[in-house]
């Protein structure tokens, strides 16, 4: 199944992240403490530096963790964190071999609701609750992955007509809506925590 997502707001990045399961698990792995372009961006590159067309699970994991690392830390490096980033994707394709024979997809193919679902999420290494409600939401409403229960699982993130997540970004405009509401919602913890201390 191919979606046409505009998270990378790069046309041959967003076309992986489209087609490929592994792709789109790798940069919602990546979106952290870079801009989420950047990060959904990465899964293109790593594969242009692999000399291949796709993520291969199997491929990745089995790689010489020095050489990956490398493979991310080249100009323009892949993540703000090379190192540890490779590191991590590489734990995530080791999973993913094991627990599902390198096959992305079946992470999500088959789950029977969506608190089944949350739970193989956030059995994956790098994905915290959060991370894993986002992607939950996304598969739902960019996807068209809904197993019965899959808004109530994926919390906040699942609910419709919201801006708050990757979930939600369909082009330029919403990307601009879901960034005011990730700084209001910054400006609100700072604020909480400076009259907590007060």
């Amino acid at each position: 199944m191919v979606v046409k997502l505009r998270l990378a707001q790069q046309p041959e990045a967003d076309e992986l992240l489209g087609r490929s399961p592994l792709a789109a698990l790798v940069g919602m792995l990546l979106d952290q403490q870079v801009p989420m372009e950047h990060a959904f961006t990465g899964p293109r590159t790593v594969a242009d530096r692999l000399g291949a067309d796709d993520l291969d699970a199997h491929r990745i994991a089995a790689m010489d963790p020095e050489e990956f690392a490398e493979l991310f830390a080249r100009k323009p490096a892949v993540h703000r964190y090379p190192g540890s980033m490779a590191k991590r994707v590489q734990q995530l394709c080791e999973y993913l071999v094991e627990h599902y024979d390198g096959d992305a997809e079946a992470v999500w193919r088959d789950a029977p609701d969506g608190r089944a679902l949350l739970a193989r999420l956030t059995a994956l290494p790098g994905y915290g609750k959060q991370k894993s409600q986002i992607f939950l939401a996304l598969l739902g409403k960019q996807f068209g992955v809904r197993p019965q229960g899959w808004r109530e699982a994926a919390g906040p993130y699942g609910e419709e007509g919201s801006f708050r997540s990757v979930a939600d970004i369909t082009g330029p405009e919403s990307l601009v809506k879901v960034r005011a509401y990730k700084q209001e919602a910054k400006r609100a913890a700072k604020a909480a925590e400076v009259s907590g201390k007060g």
